[in-house]
């Protein structure tokens, strides 16, 4: 980000990405009288222990027709919704038909991830629990680029809505801070892409160095078999 200093003391934008096909939702629904919104929550073999593996266990899990099956209220759908959107419907839809007076709704996302490949230190899929991501945090969690890393290329997948959305971003430059990839979403793959040095040294002949030994050695073994 060669150019960051023009983007100093511009205004964040901070966007939450709709819920897609296979995410785990936890969803608690809590009221004055709390014995009322026992049959709105899903019971839980793990009471006591709040760990990310198994919330994900007693999560509603996403269908890819975007709903999911709440108790009491049935399917429900969730389309086009972002977690925050769809606890303010089913706040309202639990309050105007009657099931609970003024309840509390809070949804969270627990399975959320991204995916980091090509030359960082550690590539893999790592789980996040924060709202919002940046790039540069994901590419932190993988151990930042490698010397190999093409900085100028970096290519970020995105499924939106049942639409792949495929981006290429230009890490020296600073103009991607205003775009829609600024964030990192649920399930984006990230892939840092090799340079230049780093592609030729993948093959048999790296350099010169290398072509000029190949080439003394063919040339010595002709040179024998000649003689």
């Amino acid at each position: 980000m060669q150019d960051a200093e023009q983007f100093n003391n511009t205004t964040i934008t901070y966007t939450n990405a709709p819920i897609q096909p296979n995410d785990v939702l936890r969803i608690t629904i809590s009221a004055l009288i709390q014995e009322s919104a026992v049959p709105y929550n899903k019971a839980s073999s793990n009471s006591g222990n709040s760990s990310i593996d198994l919330m994900q266990l007693d999560g509603y899990l996403v269908s890819e027709n975007l709903t999911i099956n709440f108790p009491v209220l049935g399917v429900l759908s969730v389309a086009e919704l972002t977690t925050q959107e769809f606890a303010e419907f089913l706040k309202s839809k639990l309050q105007n038909e009657g099931h609970l007076k003024n309840p509390s709704v809070d949804v969270r996302l627990v399975n959320a991830k991204v995916t980091v490949l090509g030359e960082v230190k550690q590539p893999g899929t790592f789980n996040f629990t924060e709202q919002n991501i940046t790039l540069l945090q994901a590419l932190g969690y993988a151990g930042d680029l490698t010397i190999n890393g093409k900085r100028e290329d970096v290519l970020i997948m995105r499924d939106d809505n049942g639409i792949r959305k495929i981006t290429h971003i230009d890490l020296t430059g600073s103009e991607w801070l205003d775009s829609d990839f600024y964030y990192v979403k649920p399930n984006d793959m990230i892939v840092v892409n090799p340079n230049n040095p780093k592609v030729k040294s993948a093959g048999f002949v790296g350099n010169v160095g290398t072509f000029l030994s190949v080439f003394s050695i063919v040339l010595s073994t002709v040179l024998i078999i000649t003689k």
